[in-house]
C-alpha cells in the first residue's frame, strides 16, 4: 500500500526524538528517497524544534496519544511510525493499536518490560493477523545485546556449524549521560512494580517476555552482586540494562523457533576491573544501582535521588553525546569452553547519540528494506524483525561495528 510517507518520527519535539530527527534530515534529506515527517502535539513546537535543528522543508503532523481518531490520522499516512514518546505505559498503548489498524509498521526505544509484556498478550494475535510488525527496543537497549547475540551465532553456526549453546556479554567501556525521559521510565516502571505484583514477577523473571507457554527455562535472575570472572580476569558487578536485554535475546530464541537450542544461557554484567580496586568498584556500582532501582514512591531516599536526576526533557549535551562510546564484549562457549569471542562497539553515548541513530536505521530498515527482511509478523524483537539487513545498516550508517575477536 502505497503511504504518503515512508517514515514519521512521532514525539519529535522530545529529547529524543529531536536527535533522531536531526540524524535523518543530515543522513538522508529532506525531499530525498526517504519520505519521512515529524509529528508531535503542537505544530508551533514542531516548527522551533525544526529550526533549532537547521531542518527545513520537512512535514509536521499533528497529533494526540490519548486521541485515537489523530493517531489514527498519523498512521493511516505512514508505512512506519518510530515514537520516542514515554513512559510507553502512559503514553504508548493507544498508538500500538492504530498501527496494527492502519497496518502501519511500528518501532520504538522502550526497555519497560511490565508494557511489552502487556502489549505481547493483547496484540500478537492482531499484528500478525494484520501483517504488521511491531518492533520495541531498537535503541541501546537491546540493539547491540540483541544484533551482538544474532552476529556472533552467525559467525558460530559458520565456523563450527552449531550456535554457542552459553553467551556471556561483558561491558567492558562506556561513557554516557541519563535523560530526564529515561530516569521518568525507569522510575514508572519500578512504581507500578511495586503496586502489583504480577509486574514485579515479569520483571523477574528471566523468561518474562517469552511468548505464552514459554516462560521457563535454564537461565537464573540477573546478576546481583559483585564476583570473580574467571573468564576475563576481572571482577564484574550488575549492568543496569542486562534485566531488558536478555529479556529479549530470550524472546528473539523463541520466536525463531530456538536456533540458539533450548537450552541456550545468557547473561550481562558490567566489567569493574581487577585486584581490590576493581573490587570496590563494583560494590560502589552495586550501592548506586540500589539507590536507583528500590526508593519507593514518596519515600526519602526517592526523593533524594530524584533531585539528583535530570528532569523530563534534559538530557547530556552536544559534547558529551560525541564523546561518549560504550565497547561490548560477547564470549561464545560450547560444552563450558570459550570458542568465540565478538566485539560491539558504539560511536557516541548510549543512551542518546547511538539510540537516536539506532532507531532512525530501524525505522528506515521496516520502510526500506522489506525485501531483504524476513517475512514474519506480529510483536518482534530486532533481530527477528529486521536481521542482515539491519545488522548491515547500524555498520554502515549508525556508527556501531560487530566484530569477532
Amino acid at each position: 500500500m502505497s503511504r504518503k510517507y515512508d517514515v514519521i518520527i512521532w514525539g519529535a519535539t522530545g529529547f529524543t526524538g529531536r536527535l533522531v530527527a536531526e540524524y535523518i534530515n543530515v543522513k538522508y534529506g529532506v525531499g530525498g528517497k526517504l519520505k519521512w515527517a515529524m509529528a508531535g502535539r503542537n505544530s508551533a513546537k514542531l516548527e522551533g524544534v525544526s529550526q533549532e535543528m537547521g531542518i527545513t522543508g520537512v512535514d509536521f503532523v499533528v497529533a494526540d496519544s490519548h486521541d485515537r481518531a489523530s493517531l489514527d490520522a498519523i498512521c493511516a499516512q505512514a508505512s512506519v511510525i518510530c515514537t520516542t514518546v514515554g513512559p510507553y505505559a502512559k503514553y504508548g498503548s493507544e498508538l500500538i493499536q492504530s498501527c496494527i489498524a492502519n497496518g502501519t509498521d511500528y518501532c520504538d526505544l522502550t526497555g519497560e518490560v511490565q508494557w511489552m509484556r502487556k502489549m505481547i498478550d493483547d496484540h500478537q494475535a492482531a499484528a500478525h493477523e494484520a501483517g504488521v510488525r511491531i518492533v520495541h527496543t531498537c535503541g541501546f537497549d537491546s540493539i547491540p545485546s540483541d544484533m551482538g547475540i544474532y552476529f556472533l551465532q552467525r559467525e558460530a553456526k559458520s565456523q563450527f556449524n552449531k550456535p554457542c549453546d552459553q553467551i556471556h556479554m561483558r561491558v567492558k567501556a562506556m561513557r554516557g549521560g541519563l535523560s530526564g525521559g529515561t530516569y521518568a521510565s525507569l522510575s514508572y516502571v519500578m512504581q507500578q512494580a511495586q503496586e502489583d505484583r504480577s509486574i514485579y514477577k515479569t520483571l523477574t523473571n528471566p523468561y518474562g517476555l517469552n511468548p505464552e507457554g514459554e516462560q521457563s527455562g535454564p537461565d537464573k535472575r540477573d546478576l546481583q552482586s559483585v564476583i570473580k570472572d574467571r573468564d576475563i580476569n576481572a571482577y564484574i558487578g550488575p549492568f543496569i540494562m542486562a534485566g531488558i536485554n536478555t529479556k529479549v535475546v530470550r524472546r528473539s530464541n523463541a520466536l525463531s523457533n530456538y536456533p540458539y537450542g533450548k537450552d541456550f544461557l545468557y547473561d550481562e554484567a558490567m566489567v569493574t576491573g581487577k585486584g581490590l580496586s576493581g573490587k570496590m568498584k563494583g560494590y560502589g556500582l552495586l550501592a548506586t544501582m540500589g539507590m536507583l532501582m528500590v526508593g519507593k514512591p514518596g519515600s526519602m531516599v526517592k526523593k533524594l535521588v530524584d533531585k539528583t536526576q535530570p528532569k523530563p526533557g534534559e538530557g547530556p549535551n552536544k559534547e558529551e553525546r560525541e564523546n561518549g562510546f560504550y565497547n561490548l564484549l560477547f564470549l561464545g562457549k560450547q560444552n563450558g569452553d570459550v570458542k568465540l569471542k565478538a566485539k560491539v562497539t558504539g560511536d557516541r553515548d548510549p543512551g542518546y547519540g547511538s539510540t537516536s541513530k539506532m532507531l532512525a536505521e530501524s525505522a528506515i530498515c521496516l520502510a526500506l528494506d522489506k525485501e531483504k527482511t524476513p517475512k514474519v509478523t506480529g510483536m518482534l524483537t530486532p533481530s527477528v524483525a529486521m536481521g542482515d539487513a539491519l545488522l548491515e545498516r547500524l555498520e554502515q550508517n549508525a556508527g556501531l561495528t560487530f566484530s569477532i575477536v
